[in-house]
């Protein structure tokens, strides 16, 4: 079974800004015998604590236990983005611009699946990124993953 995590979002979004809090996003991937991972990303301007982490994971769980929208035993997670933060949302895409960023497309184009590259933004329904010189354009509702790569 695959859960949209869009829906998820629209589910958990409200309570968990109601804490103070942004949610980044969320990811579910179903699992096998043991169960899936739900795993929630949050942040806020502070940065994120293990406290904050258990606020949320309360407040979500009560939530989750009520509304049962994932029908298989599953391992809930939350925390923060980290500094390779996933990008999640259009906007997520515009706000990162100038960052380099790792996509993972669900299918290839020009036979190719992954690209790393600097994340010029949104153009239209598609992500524009830079890599090796040259601009490609990514369509949005392809991209299974895109992080963003921490610069040292």
């Amino acid at each position: 079974m695959r859960q949209d995590p869009l829906q998820l979002s629209e589910l958990l979004g409200p309570s968990i800004q109601s804490l103070g809090y942004e949610l980044v996003g969320v990811e579910y991937r179903s699992g096998g015998e043991g169960g899936g991972l739900l795993r929630v990303y949050i942040d806020s301007e502070q940065g994120i604590t293990a406290d904050d982490c258990q606020t949320v994971s309360y407040q979500v769980s009560g939530l989750l236990d009520v509304e049962d929208p994932i029908p298989e035993h599953y391992t809930l997670e939350v925390s923060s983005p980290g500094y390779d933060r996933p990008l999640f949302k259009p906007q997520d895409y515009e706000r990162y611009a100038g960052s380099l960023v790792k996509v993972r497309l669900g299918f290839p184009l020009n036979g190719q699946r992954r690209f790393k590259g600097r994340l010029q933004g949104l153009k239209g329904e598609n992500v524009v990124i830079e890599q090796d010189g040259e601009h490609v354009s990514l369509p949005l509702d392809q991209i299974e993953q895109a992080r963003l790569v921490p610069e040292y």
